[in-house]
């Protein structure tokens, strides 16, 4: 069942950790420095708490954090923490490893895959297509997928794969498309770096699971169109092409409703030259 659109999810609950242990308050460069509402970090008067999906998905996602990204307020993976009921977060450390990342990993239940270019790594690991789940009378449950994403600059995460010795046994599941990130609120010099959220939605498609898929895509105009209006001072267009598009994709998914509205109805240009979150 979705997780209830009230309570913290894994990357809220890791950046509250997160806090807990900084010395000193983060200061997020850019932005605004104004109030922020805890659930959806955005300053209240631009609020899209109600604009959650409530979606159910077999596949699920394991977000392997950089330091500081749970803390930054543009961090996409938080909305796929949104999005996706299963999703699990961790902070990355290079000397050691949360056990409860490696249950995780070891749960039978799971087939874990990388997510991370084909070209860093042996042929032999490397996979472009996710097993469907068996079919016909008799058919067992099968493993659900389990996409593992390294959220971090592309420089971090080149360095998480390789001193992650406890990812080896993995498959690494190697994206291909021709389609261009839309991700405006960090800096990157090219095209065909991906933002977090981005990437989960193209594993998504992958794994069939098509309405999530769409729903990160169309989840992530909305947030950027809320984070960049409140940055400039400008009210929300509730009719913007980012929000009747969420309407489209969850108005019959159990989708949300917002106050004054009805319920809401890698190589070249391959997404395998990821570059997470952090382009800034």
């Amino acid at each position: 069942m979705p997780e209830n659109r009230g309570m913290p999810h894994a990357v809220s609950r890791l950046r509250a950790e997160r806090l807990e242990r900084s010395a000193k308050p983060f200061l997020a460069r850019g932005g605004f420095k104004r109030e922020r509402c805890a659930q959806c970090r955005l300053l209240p008067s631009h609020c899209m708490c109600a604009l959650r999906p409530l979606l159910t998905t077999r596949a699920g996602v394991c977000l392997i954090m950089a330091d500081i990204e749970p803390l930054k307020p543009t961090n996409t993976g938080w909305l796929v923490a949104d999005v996706v009921p299963d999703t699990f977060a961790f902070g990355w450390k290079r000397t050691e490893v949360d056990p409860a990342l490696l249950a995780l990993l070891g749960d039978p239940q799971w087939q874990p895959h990388v997510v991370f270019p084909g070209q860093y790594v042996a042929p032999e690991r490397v996979v472009h297509t996710v097993q469907s789940p068996p079919q016909g009378a008799g058919a067992g449950p099968g493993k659900r997928p389990l996409f593992v994403l390294l959220d971090a600059t592309w420089t971090e995460a080149r360095k998480m794969f390789r001193r992650s010795p406890y990812l080896d046994a993995f498959p690494v599941l190697s994206l291909e498309t021709e389609q261009m990130s839309q991700y405006r609120l960090r800096r990157s010099g090219r095209d065909d770096h991906f933002c977090t959220s981005e990437v989960a939605a193209l594993c998504m498609d992958l794994a069939g699971e098509h309405l999530a898929g769409q729903a990160l895509q169309a989840y992530l105009a909305v947030f950027t169109h809320h984070y960049l209006q409140a940055k400039n001072q400008q009210p929300v267009d509730w009719q913007s092409a980012g929000h009747q598009r969420l309407r489209e994709v969850c108005g019959g998914a159990g989708g949300a409703s917002h106050p004054g509205n009805a319920t809401l109805p890698i190589g070249p240009m391959h997404a395998s030259s990821i570059a997470m979150d952090g382009l800034d």
